[in-house]
C-alpha cells in the first residue's frame, strides 16, 4: 500500500573458523561475528518501492567455542581445524603469495555499511532490486566494503499450493577492487537462492533456504577465499493475526570445502 512504511529488524550471530596454513599462503579466522540490522521499506505506488538497512555488529573471541565443541562431538564431528585454536580467543590473520599480510583487529561495536534499494514489481510474482551500498562503516579494517558498491536483484515468488511457497532469485554484483587484497580481488559477482516455505499448521511455518555466491578472490590458493559460498538456512517462522513475522533460524556453511561459519544463529521479526 502506497505510503505504509513495513519495518524489520534482524539479529545474526555467527561463530567462525578457518585455519589455512599452506606453503605460499596463510590464513586464519576465529571469531564470532554479531549483527543487528534494521530494514524499513515504503511503497511509492503498487510497483514502485524504496528500501534501505543499516546495522550494527561486532567481531570478538565470544563464547560459544565449548558448546560447538559437545554439538560436534554429539555428531560425530571432528573438527581438526578447532583443536589447533584455543577456546574464545580472537585470531584474523591472512598472508598472500606476493608476501602481502595483514592482521585484523576484533571490535566489541561498530557501524555497518548502508544499502539503499529502488524496487519495481512487475507483478504479484516478479520483482527487481536496484541497490547501491555506501561505506559508512566504522569497523576496523577487513570488515566494511571501504568503496561503494552496486546490485541488481530479481526475485521470483510463486504460490506452489494453498501451503507451500517457493521463492528464488538471482543477483549481479559490482565492488571496484581497492584495499591491501588488490591483485586478487573479483570485481563482479553473482549469487542466486532457491528456497521453499511450508505451513505446517495454523500460522506455523518451516522454511529452508540455499544460498550460492561467487567467488571473492582469485589465485590466493586459499579455498576459503577462492572457492563459491553454498550455505543453507532454514527454521521456523510464525505469522501472528495482523501480517507481522517472527523469525527463528540457523544457517549451515555447505561450501567451500573445509570449515567457514560452522553456525549462525538467526532471529527476525518483521512489521
Amino acid at each position: 500500500m502506497p505510503g505504509r512504511w513495513v519495518r524489520e529488524l534482524s539479529l545474526d550471530y555467527a561463530s567462525v573458523i578457518e585455519y589455512n596454513r599452506l606453503t605460499l599462503a596463510d590464513y586464519v579466522l576465529d571469531a564470532e561475528i554479531l549483527r543487528f540490522s534494521a530494514g524499513l521499506r515504503r511503497d511509492l505506488s503498487r510497483h514502485v518501492f524504496l528500501a534501505v538497512n543499516a546495522g550494527i555488529g561486532g567481531a570478538y573471541g565470544g563464547f560459544l567455542d565449548g558448546f560447538l565443541n559437545w554439538y560436534h562431538t554429539i555428531l560425530g564431528i571432528r573438527m581438526l581445524e578447532r583443536e589447533h585454536r584455543p577456546e574464545n580467543q580472537f585470531l584474523y590473520t591472512i598472508t598472500l603469495p606476493n608476501g602481502s599480510s595483514v592482521k585484523r583487529a576484533s571490535s566489541d561495536l561498530f557501524l555497518e555499511d548502508t544499502r539503499l534499494g529502488l524496487g519495481i514489481r512487475y507483478n504479484s510474482l516478479l520483482q527487481t532490486v536496484f541497490s547501491v551500498t555506501l561505506p559508512t562503516s566504522t569497523a576496523p579494517d577487513g570488515y566494511g566494503r571501504g568503496v561503494p558498491s552496486y546490485g541488481l536483484l530479481n526475485t521470483l515468488r510463486m504460490q506452489l499450493d494453498p501451503r507451500m511457497v517457493y521463492e528464488g532469485s538471482l543477483g549481479l554484483g559490482y565492488t571496484r577492487a581497492h584495499g591491501d587484497f588488490l591483485a586478487y580481488q573479483r570485481e563482479s559477482f553473482v549469487s542466486a537462492t532457491s528456497g521453499l516455505r511450508l505451513r505446517v499448521w495454523g500460522r506455523h511455518s518451516l522454511f529452508a533456504n540455499v544460498f550460492y555466491h561467487s567467488p571473492s578472490y582469485t589465485g590466493t590458493t586459499l579455498p576459503s577465499l577462492d572457492r563459491k559460498e553454498l550455505s543453507l538456512d532454514f527454521g521456523w517462522i510464525l505469522r501472528t493475526h495482523r501480517g507481522r513475522e517472527w523469525r527463528i533460524g540457523m544457517t549451515e556453511d555447505l561450501q567451500p570445502g573445509g570449515p567457514t561459519v560452522d553456525l549462525i544463529f538467526r532471529f527476525g521479526r518483521t512489521f
